[in-house]
């Protein structure tokens, strides 16, 4: 009984890759375009507070890969690596903590950097791994996207009103405690639901503590790296290392695309925040997520 119950499970898997394999026969010019969009939909929105993952599913919903569920999945994560790997070429300079020149030399400040940021990876690390395929299964759906976009949106302007007059505690990167970095985690665990945005959520909570707009951003630039390098590695080791016909073309097509625009959305974003708040970005959530109800419920799906 065992026998037969492995060489169904190799049938099984033989089909599906199979399936994958013939799908991606049928790849063309419009598939490369699509991959190319979502692409550019990942390196504006990842450091816009207006969520990545959330458009990515809402994206989906209109734009369909030729790939498989498993594959898709995957992809729309990992694409985000693409995005990081444009904060470490943009700020290399302050986040690489090893100088080579006559001698080698650890840059205590940056290493103590590395340290806080480890402390605010801690809440998010433990309850992704713990909880990835449960929130997966309950929450990546354009309902839970609708939802986070209008009531993040909502709390933007509202922290924004409350803060307008206030100064902030925290000026420089430096001046970001452990204790600090702590609770910039903890507001980070809420970007573990699809919508919320976790550039949104870690730079509303250090502004609710007391960090200035510049360095809450820079801080969520940096928080990112090991953040999406963790949860991209989980997605691979997951789907595994069986890629089929053009998959791997499509994820580093994707990730190119996503680092190009990324690098122009970062120096967007930094200039922007100099001079403004983040109540725009807040009114765009609330519009967007109502669009996104009608949608739906004149559609009926």
């Amino acid at each position: 009984m065992l026998a037969d119950s492995d060489c169904s499970k190799k049938r099984i898997s033989r089909v599906k890759i199979s399936i994958r394999k013939a799908r991606y026969d049928k790849m063309g010019f419009f598939e490369i375009l699509k991959v190319i969009f979502l692409g550019i939909v990942e390196g504006i929105t990842e450091w816009l507070p207006i969520s990545s993952t959330g458009h990515m599913i809402l994206v989906d919903e209109f734009i369909k890969l030729n790939v498989s569920d498993e594959f898709k999945e995957m992809f729309i994560v990992v694409i985000q690596l693409g995005a990081i790997l444009a904060v470490i070429f943009l700020y290399w300079n302050k986040i690489f903590p090893f100088q080579f020149k006559k001698k080698p030399v650890i840059k205590a400040d940056i290493m103590t950097l590395w340290f806080k940021i480890l402390v605010a990876c801690v809440p998010a690390g433990i309850i992704g791994i713990l909880y990835n395929d449960k929130i997966d299964e309950l929450f990546y759906n354009y309902i839970t996207v609708a939802i986070t976009l209008i009531v993040y949106g909502v709390l933007f302007i509202v922290i924004e009103n409350r803060n307008k007059n206030r100064t902030a505690q925290i000026n420089k990167l430096s001046e970001i405690t452990y204790k600090t970095a702590f609770f910039i985690g903890i507001f980070q665990l809420l970007s573990l639901i699809p919508g919320t945005s976790r550039s949104g959520a870690t730079i509303l909570g250090a502004i609710l503590i007391g960090t200035s707009r510049y360095v809450a951003a820079e801080f969520t630039f940096f928080l990112a790296i090991p953040v999406m390098f963790g949860a991209s590695l989980v997605k691979i080791v997951k789907f595994g290392f069986n890629f089929q016909g053009n998959e791997i073309l499509i994820l580093i097509l994707g990730m190119l695309t996503a680092f190009v625009v990324s690098v122009f959305a970062i120096k967007f974003l930094v200039g922007y925040i100099k001079k403004n708040d983040f109540k725009v970005f807040g009114y765009y959530r609330i519009v967007l997520g109502l669009l996104v109800v009608c949608y739906f419920l004149i559609s009926g799906t």
